[in-house]
C-alpha cells in the first residue's frame, strides 16, 4: 500500500493510535480483488463526503463501492481519476490536521 502521511515536522502528536507513526491522510492499495483508494478525510469531514457522493453520483459510474473512507474500484478504467485529483485537491494538510483533532476523542 503506497500512503501518503502527514510527517511529524508538521503534526509531532503522528497517529493516535500509536504516536511513533505520522498521520495518515491518502492511501492507494492493490487488493485481490480491488483497487483501493483511502482519504482519511471523508470519513471525518461531512462536507467533504457530501460532495463526493454529489460528484460521483452525477458522473454515471458503476454503483460506488464505499467503506468509511475506503473507495473500491474492480476494474483499473472504472477509476475516476479527475474525481479522485479533486477531492485530493479539496483537503490541504492543514485543514486535514484542523479536521482530525476535532473529531479525536481523547
Amino acid at each position: 500500500m503506497i500512503g501518503y502521511v502527514v510527517p511529524h515536522e508538521l503534526y509531532p502528536p503522528g497517529y493516535h493510535c500509536n504516536p511513533e507513526l505520522p498521520l495518515p491522510f491518502v492511501s492507494i492499495a492493490n487488493q485481490k480483488n480491488f483497487f483501493g483508494f483511502y482519504h482519511m478525510g471523508l470519513y471525518a469531514d461531512a462536507h467533504l463526503m457530501k460532495w463526493f457522493l454529489a460528484q460521483h453520483s452525477s458522473l454515471n459510474l458503476r454503483k460506488l463501492d464505499m467503506g468509511k473512507s475506503c473507495i473500491r474500484f474492480k476494474k483499473w478504467d472504472e477509476v475516476p481519476l479527475e474525481l479522485l485529483t479533486n477531492l485530493v485537491s479539496k483537503m490541504s494538510v492543514e485543514d486535514w490536521i484542523a479536521c482530525y483533532e476535532k473529531n479525536l476523542k481523547r
